[in-house]
């Protein structure tokens, strides 16, 4: 899934693409209206995020060009100018939400996973399907899994890794694998970045971490799901 950032401010657009990255969305950022909107054209992301006050073009100017052409790409507007009028003219271009500055991470990462799980649901296709993961339910397009009545919250990644486990299983993936599957072919795989996040997801789905049942390592060689 591939998510624009617009905004000029340089360390809350890199630290937006880093949280959005580790999180397993493809990002694409720019500095202002106009790349971003050239940007849009070339690279069609799947949706945006857009700060009102940039240079060349503002944010509505940007969202106003866009809904002339295409109305069901969401966009999330992110602005310093909290007035409700703001909100209101900003919706009412066809924004899909508005982020007031300053914002918390966890604020952001939310609102981005809801509007995930609708871009994920339209584009529903047969690798979308839930699959049963040990004792779990895993659902890609709601970004979770479901432990009888107990539903657990999974990051766009931690979704890929599990699938790919999941596709391979009883076999023996490599670390190369996991990292092509969910990462992508031009990642510089690191060794640390795959263990973290085997670690976190041991944390959410196992009974006990220590002991894990799901994701058994394979020392020297990769990681397995048994079933």
């Amino acid at each position: 899934m591939k998510i624009l950032i617009a905004e000029d401010d340089l360390h809350i657009r890199q630290g937006l693409a880093d949280m959005l990255s580790r999180e397993g969305y493809a990002v694409s950022t720019a500095e202002n209206g106009k790349i971003a909107l050239m940007k849009y054209q070339q690279e069609q992301p799947d949706f945006i995020i857009l700060d009102i006050m940039m240079p060349e073009l503002d944010g509505y100017a940007v969202c106003k060009e866009i809904r002339r052409h295409d109305e069901h790409t969401p966009v999330i507007f992110l602005s310093a100018k909290g007035e409700e009028i703001d909100k209101v003219l900003g919706l009412e271009l066809g924004a899909d939400d508005y982020i007031n500055k300053p914002f918390g991470i966890h604020e952001v990462r939310a609102r981005i996973k809801t509007i995930a799980r609708r871009c994920l649901k339209a584009k529903q296709n047969a690798s979308d399907r839930a699959f049963s993961f040990g004792d779990l339910m895993v659902y890609p397009m709601e970004l979770c899994a479901k432990r009888q009545q107990q539903v657990l919250e999974l990051s766009l990644r931690e979704i890929k890794i599990l699938e790919c486990l999941y596709r391979h299983k009883n076999q023996v993936v490599s670390r190369d694998t996991l990292f092509d599957w969910a990462w992508g072919y031009d990642h510089l795989p690191n060794s640390r970045t795959l263990d973290q996040h085997i670690s976190k997801l041991r944390k959410i789905i196992e009974p006990d971490p220590t002991l894990p049942l799901f994701i058994r390592t394979i020392h020297g060689s990769g990681y397995r799901y048994q079933e």
